[in-house]
């Protein structure tokens, strides 16, 4: 019977330490803050937004709230991301993904300073990812790493096979897996004979973003099978890249969808605002 990595109880477990951690902060006289900017009104958008400030709410940091017009121009929101780089109040921004089209999502995120960009993204941070330098690091895969740490999996010497390339989940995950020692092969779109490749997996990281994609074929007997993806199926019923019900009975370990991956990614963003004061 594999075992159900609960990223709900896990996530609870980190937001909480967030929270002494906050406090204490709060008793040397300093509010933790992030920054929130939505642009436009793109309804899973204004949700995320809408539970980010409920999490900061939860963990005891404070949250600036802008949500600007769909047609507002790339400068105006250039110079508001400049002013909170620059308010010693403000410890953490963060620009909620996608932008309205016309807008350079790569020339706004570079605009955030390194040191409160809590979601990872600036290429400094991605670059100190990259050669084991502190920094931060994107949420998600962030998360993944605590998952496997708090459900005592081991990474060192696992031979890891992440399916998906983005920068926000699946590089910056194949680099925190080599990071933990784990042997780590990248699949992707143009990869041949995928299912050979990732049941060579000891731990599986599937972010392909195709609903059950991965069923247990893909699998060997006895793999720890993350699943990053959330889709919604015909019958509107959450589920990831993979087929739960058909992939788990081969599986050590595997995540739910809903309740593995997704709360990690908003208690991991937690967890680097209150980081961001204490650097």
């Amino acid at each position: 019977m594999a075992q159900i990595i609960d990223g709900k109880a896990i996530s609870a477990q980190i937001r909480e330490e967030v929270r002494i951690r906050a406090e204490k902060l709060k008793e040397q006289g300093i509010t933790v803050t992030l920054a929130v900017i939505q642009v436009g009104e793109d309804p899973a958008s204004s949700v995320y937004v809408r539970n980010k400030k409920k999490a900061c709410e939860a963990c005891g940091l404070a949250s600036l709230s802008y949500e600007l017009p769909a047609d507002t121009p790339e400068e105006k929101l250039l110079e508001l991301i400049r002013e909170l780089n620059e308010r010693p109040d403000v410890n953490g921004i963060l620009v909620q993904l996608p932008l309205p089209e016309g807008m350079d999502e790569e020339k706004v995120l570079d605009e955030i300073a390194p040191e409160k960009d809590v979601d990872g993204f600036h290429p400094m941070n991605v670059g100190c990812l990259s050669i084991g330098k502190p920094g931060f690091v994107s949420c998600t895969p962030a998360g993944v790493i605590e998952l496997l740490h708090r459900s005592g999996i081991s990474i060192s010497g696992k031979e890891c096979v992440v399916v998906g390339r983005s920068n926000i989940v699946g590089k910056p995950m194949a680099m925190l897996l080599l990071r933990e020692n784990g042997t780590v092969t990248v699949c992707h779109s143009r990869t041949k004979d995928l299912p050979e490749v990732t049941r060579r997996a000891d731990i599986l990281v599937v972010a392909v973003g195709k609903p059950k994609m991965i069923t247990a074929e893909y699998v060997k007997e006895g793999a720890v099978v993350i699943d990053v993806g959330i889709h919604r199926d015909p019958d509107n019923h959450l589920c990831g890249d993979v087929d739960f019900e058909n992939v788990s009975p081969k599986c050590s370990a595997i995540t739910p969808v809903p309740g593995g991956v997704g709360p990690m990614t908003i208690a991991m963003l937690m967890k680097n605002v209150v980081e961001s004061v204490e650097r």
